[in-house]
């Protein structure tokens, strides 16, 4: 069998969190390694439990917490769900990148061009 996926709840109401917690702790494939009452400590905790995932509020704007570019760009391999249960609203965040390419001319020129970004 494989791990379970690790999941971290934080910074919602608590009643919120309970919810959660109670729908994810009846999975036999998801396991819940921590729980945060307050931004605060998010980042103090995912760096003490390394979660695969964290589940935190999304705020009225929709836009992407600025606490998910720290925590992605310092833990690319963690997803982050943010909800906003009461606008029946969720977005998933996680990090990738994609490898590109581009012919190089095989010279000189094209190398040193290349080497300089401007292949």
């Amino acid at each position: 069998m494989s791990q379970p996926i690790r999941v971290m709840v934080a910074n919602h109401p608590r009643l919120m969190r309970e919810l959660i917690v109670q729908a994810i702790i009846e999975q036999p494939d998801i396991e819940v390694v921590g729980e945060v009452k307050s931004e605060g400590e998010i980042v103090g905790a995912v760096e003490g439990t390394h979660p695969d995932v964290l589940i935190i509020g999304l705020d009225e704007s929709n836009r992407r917490p600025p606490l998910c570019d720290t925590l992605i760009r310092r833990y690319p391999e963690m997803k982050i769900l943010a909800v906003a249960p009461e606008r029946n609203c969720s977005v998933f965040y996680w990090g990738s990148f994609d490898i590109h390419e581009i012919p190089v001319e095989a010279s000189e020129a094209g190398i040193l061009s290349t080497l300089r970004g401007k292949g």
